[in-house]
């Protein structure tokens, strides 16, 4: 089943309600997502019928375990992206998020375990930092030697090594 990207974002939405609140309304969707009433209750609608949450009018939603996976699928991914964003591309946290909230409809789970990755090494090799100079772009931290490698950098090269003979 392949939802569109608005109910994504209802499905999102109401995930993240209900991590604060424990119970998630209509009110509190329209809210979150800035949209009318009726929208809420027509897309709503939509998931109940895909059996993604449960929901009776004027009533609490909840997710269903398959709404449930989905929903978590999607926060991992805007969280991946947002992180990217802010860590390695150095833009603030608003547009990152609304970078991240587009993009994370469009790009498969293999290409976001890429990214993580990508984040993953970032992190780890204390020669890989970058920093952002206003005006010049990315900047290399700086390496005191050629040869400095850090330990993955190292680990990776020996793989690569054996991989080839």
């Amino acid at each position: 089943m392949k939802l569109s990207s608005s109910l994504e974002d209802y499905l999102e939405a109401i995930y993240n309600v209900i991590k604060v609140k424990t119970a998630a309304r209509a009110t509190d969707i329209a809210k979150k997502l800035n949209v009318a009433n009726s929208s809420v209750t027509n897309a709503l609608q939509i998931l109940v019928n895909h059996d993604l949450i449960n929901h009776a009018p004027y009533d609490i939603i909840t997710l269903t375990p398959e709404g449930t996976r989905i929903a978590k699928q999607l926060v991992w991914k805007h969280e991946v992206f947002r992180d990217f964003f802010t860590t390695v591309l150095a833009i603030d946290s608003d547009t990152a998020n609304q970078c991240a909230c587009s993009i994370e409809h469009i790009i498969p789970d293999e290409v976001v375990e890429r990214f993580v990755q990508y984040l993953d090494f970032e992190r780890q090799c204390e020669y890989g930092g970058k920093r952002w100079v206003e005006g010049f772009g990315f900047r290399r931290n700086a390496v005191t030697d050629e040869n400095d490698q850090c330990e993955v950098c190292k680990e990776g090269q020996e793989k690569d090594a054996r991989s080839e003979k």
